[in-house]
């Protein structure tokens, strides 16, 4: 994959820079044109900025990558095995074996973008250490590396907890030996760079895909969020756990002092902070979008600007504050990583019935499979959202013949098997999206389901082939809205929760909910934060905060088994297409464990410190349970 800011910036800029300021007879006494001086760095603000693009590599590409955060919870399966996923799903890391780890948390890797920061702002920080008369630009490169820091920190933070804060750049002679900082100590380092990054970057116009002060507001608006959270309150946490409740050193972990009630309400500050400063998308409704227009406002929103399928509002890009774009993607598309196997693409990250059971009717209320019509038609009148979100058996899709031939007219996912008429007899077919499928059958999806969230709907983008365009929203509005109506029902605010989280089910075409008991608002916004930001990197963390993993990740997963029988009188001649008048569909919900036999072990609560890393770090305390 190419990201936007691309690693050989750099290089060559340094390359252009030294060739055309040597004169002829210097010529043999030149530095290699592929090496720069530091010093030389810190002198001109194009290698300046050069480096501190080059910082935002460590972001990679957000959560694009074909191991999604998404199957370490309970959104999504990953269909290719030993990859380290179920090592994690079935709680059986350990130091030496750590299961699927990320590029965009990987422990060195944090640290060797941690390092170029403290470099920059070293550097820039004070006018002895660098060339550049530009105050702005000195400003603007400085907010940046602030911000950057930040963001590292808070992702190792919210994986292992309090970490080694390492604020300057060592020298080799240095002592690398570092004991981790509590967790409030992270928090407070975060929330200065926050702070720093904020006065830097305010007034300044970034370009798009760099950070700005709003995206440092957003960021401090989330961990002040999980500051607050049961997991890093330290009395609920071992009331909760008994490996945390047995660990001797809960400081890494979680306040252990302090006012919980400050916290709750320095989090809503932060997230109110961020919805006055910024626009969302279409959050001033008063009244419930149609059906239709919530489905395509949140098609929309997970589009970001990037799509120009029909009826996607570009306008929705004003939800994003601080992204992941993309000017190329010919070595891994999402599409391709995630789309339909029918359509030759890898049914990466698929999602599972426990997540599809959980959007609401339209009407508001709640799906069963007790209920005898909801059982016959279960993808009839489902939240808006649902079908921005999930490809299901029947769902409409994009032109397949351009990639698979004239095998399916319809144009219509296939997950079952179907009665089928061939040359006069009467034959099983199965589906051309299932793993029985005769097109590429071993990237078939094993939950019955695909995702369609963040695949450009756009019909001439036909995933096998093709790039998108879609950004990774780092944050966007909604997550700060979110964050506040949390706080609020915390803090005991329901009227204000009750707003806002109505704001949100109005422009997704949902109808109103009404103050109840806190207890129970709880669960009305842990659904709706649950369905709203589904596959953007907040699940797993959000049912580890609020310590409710042991019945939402650690439950096994559910697939769809579907089936269609001729109705008495009715059959259908190949090529299948979905048809409920000759079909009898039957829908079989079925716990599977043969894939990942997943288990919730409270060790998984924080991830453990690799061998190597405890090794090359004495001072480094492993996290409970490890």
């Amino acid at each position: 994959m190419k990201p936007i800011f691309k690693n050989t910036y750099i290089a060559t800029f340094a390359f252009v820079a030294l060739m055309s300021g040597s004169c002829k007879k210097d010529f043999l006494s030149v530095s290699p044109p592929t090496q720069i001086s530091a010093e030389l760095v810190w002198k001109d603000a194009g290698l300046a900025q050069a480096f501190v693009t080059d910082i935002y590599n460590g972001l990679n590409v957000g959560g694009f990558s074909e191991e999604m955060l998404s199957s370490v919870s309970d959104e999504s399966l990953f269909t290719h095995p030993n990859r380290g996923i179920d090592l994690i799903n079935s709680g059986t890391i350990n130091p030496t074996t750590l299961g699927w780890v990320n590029d965009t948390w990987e422990y060195s890797r944090m640290y060797n973008k941690i390092r170029a920061c403290n470099i920059t702002i070293e550097r820039l920080g004070t006018d002895e250490n660098n060339g550049i008369a530009d105050k702005a630009i000195k400003d603007q490169m400085l907010g940046e590396a602030h911000f950057l820091r930040a963001y590292f920190y808070h992702q190792l933070v919210r994986f292992q907890g309090g970490v080694p804060l390492i604020l300057r750049s060592y020298a080799l002679d240095d002592d690398f030996a570092a004991k981790r900082a509590t967790f409030e100590e992270c928090v407070n380092q975060i929330l200065l760079d926050c702070d720093a990054a904020e006065k830097l970057l305010t007034g300044k116009n970034l370009p798009k895909g760099r950070t700005s002060s709003l995206a440092a507001d957003a960021l401090k608006s989330r961990i002040l969020l999980y500051a607050a959270s049961d997991l890093h309150d330290i009395p609920t946490a071992k009331a909760k756990s008994t490996v945390i409740a047995g660990y001797a050193n809960p400081e890494y972990l979680g306040y252990t002092t302090g006012d919980r009630t400050s916290r709750w309400k320095a989090a809503q500050d932060a997230a109110l902070k961020v919805m006055n400063s910024g626009s969302g998308y279409k959050m001033n409704l008063t009244a419930k979008a149609t059906a239709e227009e919530g489905q395509r406002n949140y098609k929309s929103i997970a589009m970001g600007g990037g799509s120009k399928a029909p009826g996607v509002d570009p306008a929705a890009a004003s939800e994003l504050l601080f992204a992941r774009y993309f000017i190329d993607r010919s070595d891994m598309r999402y599409g391709r990583a995630n789309g339909p196997n029918g359509y030759h693409n890898w049914a990466g990250n698929t999602p599972i019935g426990l997540l599809v059971d959980d959007y609401e009717m339209q009407d508001g209320s709640k799906f069963s499979w007790n209920n005898a019509a909801q059982k016959a038609s279960p993808y009839t009148d489902r939240d808006p959202r649902f079908y921005a979100t999930v490809l299901y058996d029947g769902a409409k899709w994009k032109p397949r013949n351009l990639v698979s031939g004239n095998v399916d007219p319809a144009n219509q996912i296939q997950t079952g098997e179907y009665d089928l008429m061939k040359s006069g007899t009467k034959t099983l077919f199965k589906g051309l999206d299932t793993r029985g499928s005769e097109i590429e059958n071993w990237n078939g999806s094993w939950t019955g389901y695909y995702t369609h969230k963040f695949i450009d709907p756009d019909p001439a983008i036909i995933e096998s082939s093709m790039p998108q365009f879609v950004p990774w929203p780092f944050f966007r509005y909604t997550e700060a809205v979110l964050n506040y109506v949390e706080a609020s029902i915390e803090l005991g605010q329901l009227d204000q929760a009750v707003l806002w989280l109505n704001r949100i089910r109005f422009r997704a075409g949902m109808p109103a909910i009404s103050i109840t008991s806190q207890d129970e608002m709880r669960k009305i916004y842990q659904h709706e934060r649950r369905i709203e930001l589904v596959y953007e990197e907040h699940r797993y963390h959000d049912a580890r905060r609020w310590m409710i993993a042991n019945e939402t990740l650690g439950r096994k997963t559910t697939y769809i088994k579907v089936s269609g029988k001729f109705k008495d009188g009715k059959t259908q001649n190949a090529p299948y297409h979905y048809d409920p008048a000759v079909y009898q569909y039957t829908y079989t919900p079925t716990v599977e464990t043969a894939q990942e036999n997943r288990a919730w072990n409270d060790k998984l609560y924080f991830r453990p410190f690799s061998r190597d890393e405890i090794n090359r770090n004495k001072e480094l305390l492993q996290n409970p349970g490890y």
